[in-house]
């Protein structure tokens, strides 16, 4: 299994989604696609796929989404996912055969660096993928040069946090019990990079996109993909801001935010505990011209 060098621009990022994140994600992948997998087919309906094009699904973790893209554009065409997650890829290359999904492969590459093919795409894709550069600017402009004249992109990501209640409000409960973590300095890699519309547009169209579009999408999400209200909890423990809050705090602490994060989205759960809250997303998608 070959794994990015934790080099170059992005070498916090890859160390981070080899030895930290992407471990997690692995451990909670059916979770996971789950919960967000109606926001990804969102952004898929928004690309317009059409059988025999070549996709290719960038920051594409587990597979879910690869797996997907192929079978939309099958029969015919391909779908190259690429990540900097070794241990994510290798998830996402047993998935695929698991489902004997055709015309998949997967590569491990920084797509802000990566050599990719000039023109060999059709479309660029991402579910939540693409938050986490360091120079945006750069990784759209390579990401534009892969494709064809007219290839389109077309991704999902999260706006503000306060506009998405299904992350603000356990962390909310969980600050009365714990000191607030260190802010991200402005425009840094991280989840909530692109919530500012307008720098998203300066993004892409620095990087030489047309016809920039951001569609607001708001949805209500099964938190942890279904699990019961302490499944749910834990869930919440590990992913996401209050996990990376959690990872800043004394670990005496996780029992009491425990309890307040329970307390806190109880009333949110159905007869089976399932818990439900809002999401607030941008579909993003402009054209090669």
């Amino acid at each position: 299994m070959t794994r990015v060098e934790a080099a170059g621009p992005n070498a916090g990022q890859i160390e981070y989604w080899n030895a930290t994140a992407g471990p997690k994600w692995v451990a909670m992948q059916e979770s996971l696609d789950r919960q967000i997998g109606p926001l990804g087919q969102a952004a898929m309906e928004s690309a317009a796929l059409a059988p025999g094009e070549r996709v290719l699904d960038v920051g594409c973790g587990c597979g879910a989404t690869s797996i997907e893209l192929a079978r939309r554009v099958a029969p015919g065409g391909s779908v190259l996912g690429v990540d900097v997650s070794s241990v994510m890829l290798a998830a996402a290359r047993a998935a695929a055969a698991r489902a004997s999904a055709m015309g998949v492969t997967f590569a491990d590459a920084d797509a802000q660096t990566a050599s990719l093919a000039p023109g060999g795409f059709d479309v660029a894709f991402s579910r939540f993928g693409v938050m986490f550069f360091a120079d945006p600017t750069a990784a759209f402009t390579n990401l534009r040069r892969a494709l064809r004249p007219g290839g389109r992109l077309a991704f999902v990501c999260w706006q503000a946090l306060p506009k998405n209640p299904w992350m603000s409000l356990p962390l909310s409960a969980a600050l009365r019990h714990m000191p607030p973590p260190t802010p991200p300095a402005p425009d840094a890699p991280g989840p909530f990079a692109f919530a500012d519309p307008e720098r998203v547009r300066r993004i892409l169209e620095g990087a030489g996109f047309a016809g920039v579009s951001l569609a607001p999408h708001d949805a209500d999400l099964v938190v942890g993909g279904g699990r019961d209200l302490d499944g749910t909890v834990d869930f919440l423990l590990q992913m996401g801001p209050l996990a990376a809050a959690l990872r800043e705090s004394d670990p005496a602490l996780r029992g009491r935010v425990a309890d307040a994060v329970r307390e806190a989205v109880a009333p949110h759960a159905d007869a089976a505990g399932s818990v439900h809250l809002a999401s607030a997303t941008w579909i993003v998608t402009a054209r090669n011209p």
